[in-house]
């Protein structure tokens, strides 16, 4: 089973993310599809060569190595079915989990440190939360209830902000994220900052969750 940090204190840190071991790629996606009855895909996969990792695209210059959609019809690919999944990756064991947002969920997308400095905030305004990732490449993403994405940049200019002012994203309809435990080329792990569990299946509104990740990056901006 995956590790993940704890939501218990003001003074979590990304250092403090233990490092996975255990689950595999098939195992996880199944269990994403069954338990959670979230959509799941395959994406690209990380291959060595001459002891270097690149991405299975064989794009050198690759922006999400080993992370993001092996076909341009993936939406259609993406499956909720535990049997499906588990021959998806039977076929390709190592390819990366990426789920669709706009379906079962949308995601908020925001940098490392203003995530955990919002996950603070939230855990003292004691709002609930839902999955939360954490990337390799330092950014999080607050798992929320579908049509975030077009309510998003109302909501913060409706707090002050000039939405292109932030470094905050809603993923919604034709957007994905990737899943622990799919590794990025180079960079390590997905992890959860807030793992799924029977207590956050019902997911939270954009509305609960904009305030103080809006703050978090507004305050993360000005330094």
């Amino acid at each position: 089973m995956e590790e993940t940090i704890g939501v218990t204190s003001a003074v979590t840190s990304p250092a403090q993310i233990p490092k996975q071991r255990g689950e595999s790629l098939l195992d996880a996606a199944v269990r994403y599809a069954e338990e959670r009855h979230w959509d799941v895909f395959p994406g690209t996969w990380l291959e060595v060569d001459d002891g270097r990792q690149h991405c299975s695209c064989g794009d050198a210059g690759c922006a999400a190595p080993g992370a993001h959609p092996a076909r341009e019809d993936w939406a259609n690919q993406a499956t909720g079915s535990a049997t499906a999944a588990r021959r998806l990756w039977s076929k390709q064991p190592t390819a990366s989990i990426l789920l669709p947002t706009g379906r079962t969920f949308d995601a908020i997308d925001v940098p490392e440190t203003a995530g955990f400095l919002a996950l603070a905030r939230m855990e003292r305004m004691e709002l609930t939360l839902g999955p939360v990732t954490c990337t390799p490449d330092r950014r999080m993403q607050f798992f929320v209830l579908p049509g975030a994405a077009s309510k998003v940049p109302d909501l913060v200019r409706k707090l002050g902000w000039p939405p292109a002012s932030l470094d905050l994203d809603a993923l919604g309809e034709g957007a994905y994220v990737a899943a622990p435990p799919t590794r990025f080329g180079g960079r390590g792990a997905v992890q959860w900052a807030c793992r799924p569990t029977a207590a956050n299946r019902w997911l939270p509104d954009a509305e609960e969750l904009i305030s103080p990740l809006a703050y978090a990056c507004g305050r993360e901006g000005r330094r």
